[in-house]
């Protein structure tokens, strides 16, 4: 479907009805099309190519739990323990953990994010830290415990931060943020009893071959800019940037390669629509 976009009269940041329509479509934000089980949940990410795990109509962009409920104005509640939604999307987010068929992890700029594995050689190429980098890259704590993974290759959080020496609980977490965020360790599992505790191992032990696949910067750049957008229908200044962890001036090069390549226009500055036909021309 064509994406109608009159720049000159819309309002700053209001996305026309027809665009909002096409995303609700695409990230399940309508009845009928809620997601309910883990292979759902895995279609859904590899449709829309990544999405945050439990932001809601506040955050943009698509996310888990906006299309567990099914509507486009859900938002979380504060006594998440007790609010059903919340507790489906969140078992759902363990069970995809638990099968390993789409990538997980805290990627840039803290993000709790699944990523379609044709996307994670291109986040791999924007984030992710080789072994020649690891030692200006990566805090002592961080290249601490990946030894130890890289040993024992699975391990529980207090075997983790027994068997590295990094004891201290937020020094542990930082690191493990900071090793996430690097695209070297991802969680594996969750266990409940008799404690809770994350699983952990390496990245690549889960996704070998598109952990080793080589891309360049600007394909990645337009390859995440077109996932985006295929899905959004459009995109408002700063959002794909917000989305993703990408700094404004990446996401706009990402973009304005989609222009080159006609898969967009660019109708005001920083704001790019889906062109007439491609959309079409894309996965419906």
């Amino acid at each position: 479907p064509m994406i109608r976009c009159g720049a000159a009269v819309m309002p700053r940041h209001a996305l026309p009805d027809d665009v909002e329509d096409f995303r609700d479509r695409h990230w399940r934000r309508e009845g009928g099309r809620e997601v309910t089980t883990a292979p759902q949940a895995e279609q859904f990410v590899e449709d829309v190519g990544f999405a945050a795990c439990l932001t809601d109509a506040r955050k943009p962009g698509p996310s888990l739990y906006v299309a567990v409920c099914g509507r486009r104005d859900a938002v979380m509640p504060r006594n998440v323990q007790k609010d059903p939604e919340a507790s489906e999307a969140w078992l759902l987010k363990d069970d995809v953990i638990r099968r390993g068929k789409v990538y997980y992890g805290k990627l840039a700029r803290g993000k709790a994010m699944f990523v379609a594995p044709r996307l994670v050689p291109h986040f791999n190429a924007l984030w992710g830290v080789r072994p020649s980098q690891e030692a200006k890259r990566l805090s002592r704590a961080a290249r601490a415990i990946l030894k130890v993974l890289r040993a024992e290759w699975e391990m529980a959080t207090k075997d983790l931060r027994e068997e590295s020496g990094v004891n201290d609980r937020a020094s542990f977490l930082r690191a493990m943020d900071e090793l996430q965020a690097a695209m070297l360790v991802v969680p594996s599992e969750v266990l409940y009893a008799p404690w809770f505790t994350y699983i952990w191992t390496l990245a690549v032990g889960r996704f070998p071959d598109q952990l080793s696949m080589k891309v360049r910067p600007e394909e990645a750049r337009r390859e995440i800019a077109r996932a985006f957008l295929t899905r959004a229908g459009m995109t408002i200044p700063g959002e794909l940037a917000r989305v993703t962890g990408l700094s404004r001036a990446e996401a706009g090069l990402g973009n304005r390669a989609l222009v080159a390549d006609g898969t967009a226009i660019s109708p005001a500055r920083g704001v790019y629509v889906l062109a007439t036909g491609a959309a079409d021309s894309r996965r419906a």
